[in-house]
């Protein structure tokens, strides 16, 4: 017997999609900390040499240097090349906040890193922004899985611990997954008259079935205006160049989905999500090709500066989707 426990793309219209999550959502950012205890902040990006057609000095430092001006942030610019890939336990104590672009040197960020990585998060130390075509990053992937594997304990949490088996089918590669392919994260279940329970857990690919580099404006409107990580921005604005990602996502269902993309052609994307892993957060925001001048824009580089001030609460209970 095959059981969907855990996909977020359930078959409905896409409009209604997105409105159910938004609806049932429970998690909620906290508010913005205070200005005398500065958020810390380090923006690691790979610096893929394309970036500079758009950013005279990286994409990363253009976001560190606007995060820098501004109060109540600390901020630190690292990078791949950097000692340590910019990731040393030094850094990654200093940081609350890590900001994540990556691209085409995905695979070359150490496991164990990942790993550490995600360990904070889960401890409510560190809050994970992945931006764009990080939503292939090694340490967004493994919050993902973590976050799979916690929707699963949480959906079988009447069953003894003796009593549930759960085996998990990791993605083979970074491939994009067709367009009729089976959403993951999912599982297959077995439950047997003695009471134990099978969960054949299949982690998420991270990726979705359709891509367009053709710097066509897309149509980002706000779903929730009235939380803090979409404050001070417009109902709805036009990024005038970009690269279209098409639905269905493969990732666990977000908590919360504040903000999607639309393409003339009809392609949709929920372009801010957030999970919560452990006591700690993950924000993905889908805008920032490498080529064209995202985070030069003002309500981007607002989205960034909510999401950095919105770490530092106590984290919020997670009411499964």
């Amino acid at each position: 017997m095959q059981v969907s426990m855990i996909a977020g793309w359930v078959g409905t219209p896409r409009t209604n999609l997105w409105l159910a999550v938004v609806a049932t959502c429970a998690v909620s950012l906290p508010a913005v900390v205070s200005a005398a205890d500065p958020v810390r902040v380090v923006i690691w990006d790979e610096q893929q040499p394309a970036q500079k057609q758009a950013y005279e000095n990286f994409l990363g430092n253009c976001v560190a240097d606007h995060l820098k001006a501004l109060p109540g942030l600390e901020v630190r610019s690292v990078c791949l090349n950097d000692g340590e890939q910019g990731l040393s336990p030094a850094i990654l104590d200093f940081a609350e906040v890590l900001i994540w672009w990556g691209h085409v040197r995905q695979a070359e960020i150490k496991p164990e890193t990942s790993r550490d990585i995600v360990a904070r998060v889960k401890a409510g130390r560190l809050t994970l922004v992945a931006v764009h075509s990080a939503h292939w990053a090694t340490p967004f992937m493994e919050a993902m899985n973590e976050r799979a594997r916690e929707d699963v304990r949480r959906a079988f949490a009447d069953v003894p611990a003796d009593r549930l088996s759960i085996e998990e089918v990791p993605v083979a590669g970074r491939r994009p997954p067709g367009r009729e392919a089976r959403l993951t994260p999912t599982s297959d279940v077995k439950k047997f008259p003695d009471g134990r329970v099978q969960v054949r857990l299949h982690l998420p690919n991270c990726c979705f079935p359709a891509y367009r580099n053709d710097g066509k404006p897309s149509h980002a409107r706000v779903l929730m205006p009235e939380h803090p990580l979409m404050k001070g921005l417009p109902e709805s604005f036009t990024l005038p160049r970009t690269e279209m990602y098409d639905e269905p996502f493969h990732v666990p269902a977000p908590d919360l989905v504040l903000m999607e993309e639309r393409w003339e052609p009809g392609e949709w994307f929920r372009s801010v999500m957030v999970w919560q892993v452990g006591e700690g957060r993950v924000i993905y925001i889908r805008p920032g090709h490498e080529t064209y001048p995202i985070y030069k824009d003002a309500n981007m580089l607002r989205i960034m500066e909510n999401a950095v001030r919105s770490h530092g609460a106590p984290a919020t209970p997670v009411t499964p989707q």
